[in-house]
């Protein structure tokens, strides 16, 4: 009797550890970084009924390791911008997409007709180089499941630079007529339409020529300007153009954001919240070890000029005040 009750009360406890480590949880920001209990890396966000849904990469390279370790994503989200929700478990690995091998590199969500779709730079586990993935779910923190069993974009659909991984960093937007666009790219940046069911391109894939550009495309739309940013040179910056046509011609306009401290990159998300811009990136403030390998998440202000461009970011410690 006694050791069925010791039984008990240990698979008891292990449920309830188990529950606790799924049940999501808050944390308080105190600055930048905002997250600062596990490593998180190139964020993007989305403004869904009242809510910022943050997603980021999840950097998991042992002390001293050279090089990027990333198998799965994470997402948080608030209302306030200082008060963030963990959603447990991780929403998606790379294990999602079965024709994958690993590194789960940048990502973006949008949502559609209810439906929300997670676009991912992955490693193909066939076709040699990156490649573009999408996920999709009836909710914003999943779970996730791949929309269409294989790769939207591989590497041997885009001739434009000879290197197996300028298939990254994708970056999604529907305009206001309904057509939704993907951007991405490593050494160029690329575009293509995507066709209403969100998980097929609708056309041929596209190029433009950025200055100095690298990688980490976001897409946006402001009072009728469309904003294309991006990762500048080696070690990076973020810099941007502007267009009144989505598909040109881009008007190189400077950069926004310096070198990210103790990180070679520069990885941002821009985004309207309660009437306040946020601009949204990552350093490696809480790693003196491997900054470039153990990003964090950081938040700061943006503003515009009268006549729309951006000023200059002006990254803190502080981070932003809770918005109301």
């Amino acid at each position: 009797m006694i050791k069925y009750l010791l039984t008990s009360l240990f698979v008891g406890l292990f449920a309830l550890e188990s529950f606790a480590i799924e049940r999501d949880t808050t944390i308080h920001s105190n600055g930048n970084p905002i997250i600062t209990h596990v490593f998180t890396a190139d964020p993007a966000a989305m403004v869904y009924k009242g809510k910022v849904y943050l997603y980021t990469g999840h950097d998991e390279a042992p002390t001293g390791h050279n090089g990027y370790v990333m198998h799965n994503w994470l997402c948080f989200s608030s209302d306030d911008m200082v008060n963030w929700t963990e959603h447990t478990p991780p929403p998606m690995d790379v294990k999602t997409f079965k024709w994958a091998k690993d590194d789960a590199w940048a990502s973006q969500v949008i949502e559609r007709d209810g439906k929300f779709y997670w676009y991912v730079a992955v490693e193909h586990g066939t076709i040699p180089g990156k490649s573009i993935g999408v996920a999709v779910s009836d909710s914003p923190t999943g779970p996730f499941v791949d929309a269409r069993g294989t790769a939207l974009v591989t590497n041997d659909m885009t001739k434009a630079m000879k290197h197996p991984w300028d298939d990254l960093d994708p970056t999604v937007m529907i305009d206001d007529d309904g057509q939704a666009y993907l951007f991405w790219g490593n050494g160029i940046c690329y575009y293509a339409k995507l066709k209403k069911n969100m998980t097929e391109l609708d056309g041929p894939i596209k190029t433009i020529s950025l200055p100095h550009y690298t990688e980490a495309p976001w897409i946006h739309k402001r009072n009728g300007w469309y904003y294309l940013s991006y990762a500048y040179e080696f070690p990076e910056k973020t810099a941007y153009a502007m267009s009144r046509n989505i598909n040109g011609p881009w008007i190189y306009k400077g950069i926004i954001n310096e070198l990210a401290g103790n990180s070679n990159t520069n990885h941002q998300a821009i985004i309207d919240f309660k009437g306040k811009s946020y601009f949204i990136y990552h350093n490696g403030a809480l790693a003196a070890d491997a900054g470039s390998f153990h990003r964090s998440v950081c938040i700061d202000y943006l503003y515009y000029n009268k006549d729309g461009t951006i000023k200059r970011v002006v990254m803190t410690t502080e981070g932003v005040d809770e918005a109301k």
